[in-house]
């Protein structure tokens, strides 16, 4: 089984960013990477949370864009 993980996009680019390391699998623009970690710093407990409600299949809570 794949380690807590989430997918983000950005027009025609895709990645799965691993919650407690950080490592991107897939590629993405400097710019819209630096967001995407600046967020997962942000959010991570939020993430880990959201990651354990989806696998006893709960709903997923919304988390806040960065802002």
């Amino acid at each position: 089984m794949r380690p807590p993980h989430f997918h983000a996009r950005y027009g025609e680019y895709r990645i799965s960013v691993e919650i407690e390391t950080g490592i991107v699998d897939g590629r993405f623009p400097p710019r819209a990477l630096r967001h995407v970690q600046e967020w997962l710093a942000s959010r991570r407990e939020e993430l880990f949370a959201d990651w354990a409600r989806a696998r006893v299949r709960l709903p997923l809570q919304e988390i806040a864009p960065l802002e």
